[in-house]
Parts: C-alpha cells; structure tokens; sequence
C-alpha cells in the first residue's frame, strides 16, 4: 500500500494559503500560486498564494506604517508584554496542531516533532522568554569623563521594520527565533517562509492575529526566494535583515544589505565536530547519540547537526561498529507513525544532493560502512535515504568540508588532543561543537579552544535564553539570550548641557 498523507491534511484541515498584508489575509495579486509537495509521499498537499514584488512592497509599506506611527513602538510596555504572552499561550494551546503541521510542511516524523527543540513547546517558550524582555530594555547614564558640564545618558531604540527569511527544516523554532525579538524589541516584521514549509508559518500568523497584534505590525509573504525573497531583501524600506539557510544566500543578502548598510543577522549552517575520547562513561550511549543526530528526525537536515565524528585512535574500530549498529535502528516510514524515527529528504532537488554527495565520498576513497543507498517497497516514491556512516575519512575529503544536510555521518580518527582540536577548527564553518569525556579538565580546554558559536560538553542542546549562532561563515550576530534582543535594537546617545556653555 502507497504511503500517503492526505488523510492528514485532511484532519487538519489545511486549506489554500493566503497572504498576510496590513492585518488582513490576501491573494497575491498575480495570481501565482505554489504547490505543496509533502516529501514522504511526492503527494500534492495543498496550494497557497506566493507573493509578487507588488506584493512584498504593499507588506513593507505596511510594517513601515506600523513602525513609524507608534502603534507597536509606543505601545506600552505592560501592553506590548501582555500581547507576546498572548501568543505564547495561544502556541501553547495548540501545540499537538502545530506539531502535525509541522510533520505536514517538512516530512518530520511526529515522534521528533514533540521534542521540545523543534517543537511548538519551544516556539511558545521563545515567545514568552522574549516577552519578558519588553519592560526592561534600558539604556544607562554615562558619567562625564572629561569637557563641559555635561549629562549623558542612552536610550534603546528598535532598529525599525525587519524583513525575516526563516528555512523549512525548524520552521516553529525559526518563525519565533525571527518573530518574537523583533517584536519585543518594538520592531514591524515581514516574514517569509521558505516555500517548501509554509504551513505552520501560516498558523502561527493566524495566532499572532488572535492575539490582537495592531495591523501591520506583523506581515506574511510567502513564496520563492528568487522572487519574494528577493523583494524583500533589496526593498529600500526595510531596515534589518535576519536569515537563517544557505551560505550561499546570506552572501546575497550580504550584498543587497550594503546598498543601503542594513543591519544583518546570519545564520548559516555548520559542519560540527563531535570529538570523542576513551575515556566516556557509556559508549553505546555516546554513539546513540552521535548517530541520531545525523539520521533520526529530519535526517541531518539541520545546520547544528554534528556530521563530523572526530573519535580517539585507542576505541576508534569499536566506536564504528557501534555506530553502524545505531544506523541500522532507524525507522523510515510514514512520518505519521510514531514507530517512524527518520524522516525524508525535504524535496528531489536535496535527494540528488545528498546521494551525489555520498558517491563523491566513495570516489574520494572513504569507506563506506553502512547505507549509502534508499530504501525499496513504498518508501521509494519519497525522498529517503538509509543512514550513511563513512569510516576512515580525511578531513580534507568533500563529505567532510562540504554542509551534506542529509543523513551523512564521517569518521575521523585522531591521536591526541591537540590533533583533535585541529581537525575540529579546520573548517570554513563554526557553528557547534561537541567533546565526549569523563576528563573535565580537558573537556574545558577544548572547549575554549574550539571555535564554535556553540559547545557541548557530554551533550548539546538549544535554549530559548541563550544566545546561538556560528563563527567564522557560520553567520553574523546571535539569537536567543540578551544578545538576541540586542540584534534588534539600535543605541542612541544622549547629552543634555547642565550649564550655559555646555560645547
């Protein structure tokens, strides 16, 4: 029997997405529309309505509006807060929903969808953390350092309308990583979905008008990049950028935003190094996890994913069996099934990607110790591919430089821990890092050594209150945490004359 989804899309009752422009839902205005394609199935799910350049201009003129008659910036405090805290509660309430659509829009499967790092749990808790910051941005009085009599003083101002591109792999995390600092920091938003997981996006917009946010304060555009995206980020009205996906597009947006020095946040991907030594407390454990990673959920389609094994000489063969056992465990299916672990390949285009990937690294002389190849019987109308686990691998081999984002895991042995420290920096990327240990001396070490936005020890996590982001072509700036609110602010400095001749 053929895997499908639409009894799904069905109990949701999804329906064909509409623009949100100004505080109302829209077509778009030329009348282009795009499909859906739920990548499990290859089935046609829905279709919604894509944004034209007229369209993007009408969202940006809006939020600039909003922005600049003071209906969200001079809101008060109390207000504002009680409003972000709405939202927080109203994602809350309807958390098993926006799990599924989620499931819907990307193929993760629904026993991933509920853990709390991609879930709607987390999306509601970044709504609230960043609500909490709405009555206590302040700026500080400055002593005078030298000069005429003099009073100084800054204020935090928000940075004004920002346009935010969030991609389809996290899209319930990403909307509120994008969304909620903004808002909180009194900024107007245009956002766009990626094209291939708009669903929840159109949901949780839905929430953000039941919350009673003042027209214009919050916009929806969905469609491409060549096209809306491409509106957005080059509109002369927008005056911030926040991106989450490619290397290759934040280097785009880098570009558009000099015409205009736009202010730009970044983040954009990794190829993280999980650096593991003899003496961990559980190996079976140890490679659970570093496998799942890679293979469980949406099947190393995530830009933290560490897809680079860097393991001790002395357990290296031992750690690879272990390994391969753990690949072999993972449930391809249906990403409605509970029973299901690992999800498909967001779209064919990814799929090429992946498996020519996995060729390169056979020519290139890794050896291939598990999968590989894609799964038969029904799954084989969708976009899967068994866990891959390469042994033996020169960290200067394509499959360990190049972001894979698919179920790709590289082996690479290592003698001691300086040698450790130099694979694991030898990278263009830097954003996340792992050491397995027992030694706490050394885990601190490499720890500080490593550079990388974000480092574990023993584990790796993601946390609403505290800052994410990557070094080096990582990305730009951070989100979560204070300095998350600090992206969208700007500072102004003030100097008041205590006497007549205060120049």
């Amino acid at each position: 029997m053929a895997l499908s989804v639409l009894a799904h899309r069905d109990e949701l009752g999804v329906g064909q997405g509409r623009l949100f422009i100004d505080g109302s839902w829209r077509e778009g205005s030329e009348g282009a529309v795009w499909t859906h394609i739920h990548p499990a199935s290859n089935e046609e799910v829905t279709t919604f309505a894509t944004a034209s350049g007229a369209d993007v201009d009408a969202a940006v003129q809006a939020a600039r509006r909003a922005f600049d008659d003071g209906r969200w910036t001079s809101l008060k405090a109390k207000d504002r807060k009680r409003l972000l805290q709405r939202v927080a509660q109203l994602i809350a309430d309807h958390a098993d929903e926006l799990d599924r659509l989620q499931t819907l829009d990307n193929g993760m499967p629904v026993s991933f969808s509920s853990i709390y790092q991609v879930s709607s749990h987390i999306a509601a808790d970044v709504f609230d953390y960043h609500a909490g910051w709405v009555d206590r941005i302040a700026g500080e009085t400055i002593p005078q350092y030298t000069g005429s009599d003099m009073f100084t003083m800054t204020l935090r101002e928000p940075v004004g309308v920002v346009a935010a591109i969030i991609p389809w792999n996290a899209p319930l995390l990403l909307f509120a990583q994008k969304a909620a600092p903004a808002l909180a920091a009194g900024c107007t938003v245009v956002l766009k979905p990626s094209e291939y997981a708009s669903l929840t996006a159109f949901r949780l917009t839905e929430l953000l008008e039941q919350a009673g946010l003042p027209p214009g304060v919050f916009n929806l555009v969905a469609g491409e990049g060549s096209v809306t995206g491409e509106a957005l980020i080059t509109h002369p009205l927008i005056d911030k950028i926040t991106f989450t996906g490619s290397r290759a597009v934040g280097r785009r947006i880098l570009a558009a935003a000099a015409d205009g020095i736009k202010r730009v946040s970044l983040e954009l991907g990794g190829k993280s190094p999980n650096i593991v030594f003899p003496d961990i407390a559980d190996p079976d454990l140890t490679a659970a996890a570093m496998m799942g990673m890679v293979s469980m959920g949406l099947s190393g389609q995530g830009c933290v994913c560490h897809t680079r094994a860097l393991i001790h000489q002395d357990i290296y063969d031992e750690m690879i069996d272990k390994l391969a056992t753990m690949a072999g465990m993972c449930v391809l299916g249906d990403p409605f099934d509970p029973a299901t672990t690992s999800g498909p390949l967001i779209n064919t285009r990814q799929l090429e990607r992946v498996t020519g990937y996995i060729e390169q690294g056979r020519e290139e002389g890794a050896r291939l110790v598990v999968g590989g190849d894609r799964p038969d019987g029904e799954l084989a109308q969708g976009n899967f591919v068994n866990p891959t686990l390469f042994a033996d691998v020169d960290n200067r081999m394509t499959i360990a430089r190049e972001e894979i984002f698919g179920p790709v895991l590289a082996a690479i042995p290592f003698k001691d821990e300086e040698e450790a420290i130099r694979l694991a920096n030898d990278t263009d990327y830097g954003l996340g890092a792992s050491v397995q240990t027992s030694d706490v001396k050394r885990a601190l070490r490499i720890a500080k050594a490593v550079r990388s936005g974000t480092f574990g020890i023993n584990g790796f996590t993601v946390m609403p209150n505290a800052p994410f982001g990557g070094y080096k072509t990582s990305g730009l700036g951070r989100e979560g945490g204070r300095e998350g609110i600090d992206a969208f602010l700007e500072t102004k400095t003030v100097n008041i004359g205590l006497s007549d001749a205060a120049f």
